[in-house]
């Protein structure tokens, strides 16, 4: 089983207890120190059937072919390029093997009662994505990327309730300050400043609560040969 982009844990853990001491799993990333960092995981977890690869999904000198299972996670929203990236991924499938892919759709995403710096810094963050090449809305084209390849998608997805104090409520300054260099394309410093600030008080408010980001994930398998 293979785990694209799976930083510096990803799903290692869960997809090492499911194959098994038989099975094997192997994750890869492109950065150097979250793979370092993946090692000392697997060291101290003791998964000794989990390997940590350096590999470039654009160009993959993984074998095609060669795995039963493929998952990536937020891998389309950041990065682009969707249809390249799950021919790649498809490539790399056995017959009968199965691709699992999971993205994040934004129209769940709501502050109750609203708030409207951190619904802006949201807006700010799609925005950003987008101007990148990336769409933090992959989670909706899912199906039909995995249709257009003649796989039968099936569906899932999930939502999570942030009341007061949940530190998920806090994602727009996450996000917001992980992208700050993009954001500063699009807004004034003095205004992402100000977004901020508003946003702080905002989630401050111990009678706010939202929804999350819905997580979708869609999944399907290769038609044996």
């Amino acid at each position: 089983m293979l785990d694209v982009g799976c930083g510096a844990m990803g799903l290692l853990r869960p997809l090492s207890e499911w194959v098994g001491r038989d099975g094997t799993v192997v994750g890869t990333d492109v950065d150097e120190r979250l793979l370092a960092a993946a090692a000392s995981f697997l060291d101290r977890e003791g998964l000794q059937n989990v390997t940590v690869v350096e590999d470039d999904l654009f160009a993959s000198g993984l074998e095609p072919g060669s795995f039963d299972l493929v998952h990536a996670r937020f891998q389309l929203a950041p990065l682009g390029r969707a249809e390249e990236q799950v021919d790649a991924y498809s490539r790399l499938l056995r017959p009968g093997g199965w691709l699992v892919l999971e993205e994040p759709d934004s129209s769940s995403w709501r502050f109750n009662p609203p708030a409207e710096a951190a619904e802006r810094l949201i807006a700010l963050v799609l925005e950003a994505f987008a101007a990148a090449g990336g769409d933090f809305d992959a989670g909706r084209r899912l199906p039909a990327l995995l249709r257009a390849r003649g796989l039968e998608p099936a569906l899932d997805a999930h939502v999570v309730a942030l009341p007061a104090g949940h530190p998920y409520l806090r994602l727009p300054l996450q996000f917001a300050a992980s992208l700050e260099q993009r954001l500063l394309a699009l807004v004034s410093a003095g205004e992402l400043e100000e977004l901020r600030a508003r946003a702080e008080q905002e989630l401050a408010d111990g009678g706010r609560w939202a929804i999350s980001f819905t997580l979708v994930q869609s999944y399907g398998q290769v038609p044996h040969a």
